[in-house]
């Protein structure tokens, strides 16, 4: 390995990416694999409870989190108090039924192995009663694609069925969308939105693994049991009644039911020009709720800068996970231990290091641990609407959400590849560990629009994503992308992520320098990075930051 990132961190801070930035001592503490490790074990420990937002596994969360602040010294980050709290609610299904008819036929969809549906309005009892059903490809609205799945279909009242992903993901045609690379357009939540901005008055998405990212039992235990949202003045009545996802092998006797051949129509729906297509079935829907409003807590903490105190750093994890469950062989806990107790611990880590530097850094940073990441980003979005550090303010994001456990690699995944200058810092330190970027290796996933560093991008903010490196430096990436895969398999949103005092945390620590490098860079900049100009985030910057739009360093 090279040296650590620690001991030459005064050459990082020389190298160039346009700053402006002053001589600044190398840090005098190191990362604390103890403490990294002992973090991780206690939030994925039993006694958390699988840390869900309003449960007591959350109540024990915040209070850990408060505690390992205050014990470092670190101011509280919303006034006297070092949690914002975030309202929800909290919608249960007790009882759920779909069935399609026509064609002489009536299909009850088996909920959970079928189908899952869901309602987002705050109701204790939705239905839709004889809805026509329309494929309408993709869903998607992209006039600078020149592509609109719904021109010249009446969609009120409607069921929309649609595929997950682009359409540029089915044809491998990198001049489609962006290729194999999802866009935003091929989200699940963009879908739903659309839809309901046509009318729908149900959507249901045609689920494929490797379209998605994921299998169906990522479905059933994401969108099953109780589901939080964010309080709005509406509940959400702008939503579709019904949103849901329908499986690979529902979707395709569902479309046999309609005459129709599911891979034609899949091609079809993937080609410039395709007509949104009725099904001749309907659709009969019914959800019945308990609702429950609750409160929770982002909570965060600052050390405050000594030169530009008003400008702001940003670390981020989100502490969330999805509880418990009750089943026939009892309770199982969703112990998240790499699904975020990792990045959450590498945010307690790193605030040691920054805490105990002799020399202040020149910005404040921000630590902030966000809830209901798991749910949809709803801490991080409601953060940015309500921010308690100005966002125009706010020079980087640096994002950690499921670290790499296992030994060091020769490269590192930014997720988003090609979109903020942040990567410029990156790519700086990573030389120093004799380390190469690279894109990510399944842009198709959408993993970029997936966890909280979107909500601050939506909103402008220069957000950086990384991922583990594949390219173990002892056995290879072919070893390195096999762990992956297995994860994502097996432990990714199930009850077997769990910690283990057997992890190889050696690429752990690896990266948790270069978020410390990148970090300790951007506090001492003067520079306010932006996005690259390919980015559809940098209008959104320019906007708010006219006066450094282009990264020209503040006076």
């Amino acid at each position: 390995m090279k040296p650590p990132l620690l001991a030459v961190s005064l050459a990082l801070l020389a190298l160039s990416v346009g700053c402006a930035g002053r001589h600044v001592e190398p840090p005098s503490t190191a990362l604390d694999e103890v403490a990294f490790r002992e973090h991780v074990r206690i939030l994925a420990s039993d006694d958390f409870e699988g840390r869900k937002p309003g449960t007591a596994g959350e109540q024990k969360t915040v209070s850990y989190l408060v505690e390992e602040f205050r014990k470092l010294g670190l101011k509280p980050g919303n006034g006297a108090s070092f949690t914002q709290a975030v309202p929800l609610v909290e919608l249960t299904a007790i009882d759920t039924a779909l069935s399609i008819s026509g064609q002489g036929k009536s299909t009850e969809m088996a909920i959970g192995q079928d189908a899952v549906i869901w309602t987002k309005r705050v109701q204790a009892e939705v239905s839709v009663e004889a809805s026509e059903l329309v494929f309408v490809g993709h869903g998607v609205v992209a006039p600078e694609y020149d592509w609109d799945d719904y021109a010249g279909v009446d969609m009120r009242g409607k069921t929309a069925v649609m595929l997950v992903n682009d359409p540029g993901f089915f044809t491998q045609d990198p001049a489609l969308f962006k290729g194999r690379a999802m866009t935003y357009y091929g989200r699940w939540t963009y879908k739903f939105e659309e839809a309901a901005r046509h009318g729908a008055a149900a959507v249901l998405i045609v689920h494929d693994a490797a379209a998605a990212g994921y299998g169906w039992n990522v479905i059933q235990s994401s969108w099953t049991g109780p589901q939080l949202d964010r309080v709005t003045a509406q509940g959400n009545a702008g939503s579709a009644a019904v949103e849901g996802w329908i499986s690979a092998a529902a979707a395709k006797a569902l479309f046999a039911q309609a005459g129709m051949n599911i891979e034609e129509s899949i091609t079809a729906a993937s080609h410039r020009g395709f007509k949104a297509r009725p099904m001749n079935l309907t659709a009969a829907s019914k959800i019945r709720n308990t609702i429950r409003y609750s409160s929770s807590s982002n909570v965060l903490a600052l050390l405050p800068g000594s030169d530009r105190p008003k400008e702001y750093v940003v670390y981020t994890a989100h502490w969330d996970h999805f509880g418990t469950t009750v089943e026939p062989t009892g309770t199982k806990i969703f112990h998240g231990a790499i699904d975020n107790a990792t990045g959450v611990a590498a945010v307690l880590t790193l605030a040691q290091s920054l805490s105990r530097m002799p020399q202040r850094p020149a910005r404040s940073i921000v630590f902030l641990c966000t809830t209901g990441e798991e749910a949809g980003l709803l801490g991080s979005a409601y953060y940015v609407e309500h921010p308690l550090y100005p966002l125009k303010d706010t020079a980087g994001v640096i994002n950690i959400d499921a670290m790499h456990v296992g030994g060091p690699t020769r490269d590192v995944s930014v997720v988003g590849f090609g979109n903020s200058e942040l990567e410029n810092y990156l790519r700086a330190a990573a030389a120093l560990q004799g380390r190469e970027l690279r894109p990510d290796p399944k842009p198709e996933e959408g993993e970029f629009f997936r966890s909280d560093h979107f909500s601050f991008a939506k909103s402008g903010v220069p957000a950086l994503f990384t991922k583990p490196g594949i390219d173990d430096t002892e056995r290879g990436p072919v070893w390195g992308q096999a762990q992956v895969d297995a994860y994502f398999e097996h432990r990714y949103h199930q009850p077997s992520d769990v910690y283990s005092a057997d992890w190889d945390v050696r690429g752990t620590m690896q990266d948790l320098e270069l978020f410390l490098a990148v970090g300790e860079r951007l506090a001492h900049d003067r520079r306010f990075p932006n996005w690259y100009p390919n980015s559809e985030f940098r209008a959104i910057r320019e906007r708010d930051r006219p006066e450094d739009g282009k990264g020209r360093p503040q006076e």
